[in-house]
């Protein structure tokens, strides 16, 4: 079977928006789910958009995007955490397949962003390597001053972290906003992608009880192109790289990436 024509960034992303809204109001297609689509798919793959998402069981990709078999190149990990496998397999999925479009896909109530909550107001962290998921998910949620601030009538950090300490919805953006840098800051591939026009970036939050998904941040992707399907106020995208994070992605055994 030949591959469709590679979409648009903006238009990968209006067709996810889409099959969000059916599943958000019961009338989900499920399409490219049958047998014909299983023979047709078997000896090549053509994803329209990766999803690098959370692990938790009630946010899964193709179901929460109405979509079926070879659709959607999906990486999964607690928290949405990254490291070099999760920026490999993303490169794999831009680079390789020719993915137009990245999704971060947040959700509230996420576990992982709330044991990094209680960690940065108590101390205390989880035991074996549970760790290593919260120790990533930290530096999202430590405040780092704008450029200004501090001596002179700026916000002090700690007053900040303890605002986002208690506000899930400011921590759970936040984590999507830093993963998304993070995303181009470490991965040259698909920042050349990005600013070539070839890819966009959207990092978004599914909220879990109303199953809509709605943007939080964009990069590369025209504001026009980023609206949900209801009035819901969502944050203001931008099209500007934030500062660059301090943090390294680390393999497993906690060596730095190059």
């Amino acid at each position: 079977m030949a591959a469709m024509p590679t979409p648009t960034p903006a238009a990968a992303w209006r067709e996810l928006l889409a099959g969000n809204d059916r599943f958000v109001h019961g009338v989900m297609e499920h399409p490219a789910q049958d047998a014909r689509r299983r023979s047709s798919i078997s000896t090549a793959q053509h994803p329209f958009a990766v999803v690098f998402g959370c692990s938790d069981s009630r946010v899964a990709a193709e179901i929460v995007f109405d979509r079926g078999l070879g659709d959607l190149f999906v990486v999964r990990t607690a928290g949405h955490v990254v490291d070099t496998t999760v920026l490999g397999s993303i490169e794999f999925g831009v680079s390789l397949l020719g993915a137009p479009l990245v999704v971060v896909l947040g959700h509230d109530s996420c576990g992982a962003v709330g044991a990094a909550a209680h960690a940065l107001r108590t101390g205390e962290l989880p035991d074996g390597f549970v760790r290593a998921v919260v120790d990533r998910v930290l530096p999202s949620i430590v405040h780092r001053p704008e450029p200004g601030s501090g001596a002179g009538g700026g916000t002090d950090g700690a007053s900040v972290r303890g605002n986002l300490a208690t506000d899930p919805v400011a921590l759970g953006h936040e984590h999507v906003r830093h993963t998304v840098d993070m995303l181009l800051d470490y991965s040259a591939a698909l920042r050349t992608a990005v600013d070539e026009g070839r890819c966009a970036v959207v990092g978004a939050e599914y909220a879990l009880g109303e199953g809509r998904v709605r943007p939080v941040v964009t990069r590369g992707l025209p504001t026009a192109h980023t609206d949900e399907p209801t009035d819901q106020p969502t944050d203001q995208p931008t099209d500007q790289p934030t500062d660059q994070p301090t943090d390294q992605p680390t393999d497993d055994d906690g060596s730095m990436s190059a």
